[in-house]
């Protein structure tokens, strides 16, 4: 599944912060644009893992035209990260 991301760009001072609107409560960061990308699916993929674990719904992926236009993504670098989704066992029987 891919995942839209919102990157906002670092500089000397600053690592590059990554948000997952779909996935509430995931955050990351990376030295650069490259690095970002790869901490975003490490921290997607260990989000979702948790979730699983839990029972709880994973969260499906949107377009990212759903965010862009969104004004507090303003000066954000979209991507979309491709990630393994966990295994989720079966729901109660009915």
């Amino acid at each position: 599944m891919f995942y839209p991301i919102a990157m906002h760009p670092g500089d000397d001072q600053h690592a590059w912060g990554v948000e997952v609107p779909d996935v509430p409560g995931c955050f990351s960061a990376g030295t650069n644009a490259d690095h970002a990308l790869t901490m975003a699916r490490e921290a997607i993929e260990a989000h979702l893992q948790l979730l699983a674990e839990a029972g709880k719904p994973i969260p499906p992926a949107s377009e990212v035209s759903k965010y862009a236009a969104n004004p507090e993504f303003d000066g954000c670098i979209w991507a979309r990260v491709e990630v393994a989704l966990p295994h989720q066992p079966p729901g109660p029987q009915s």
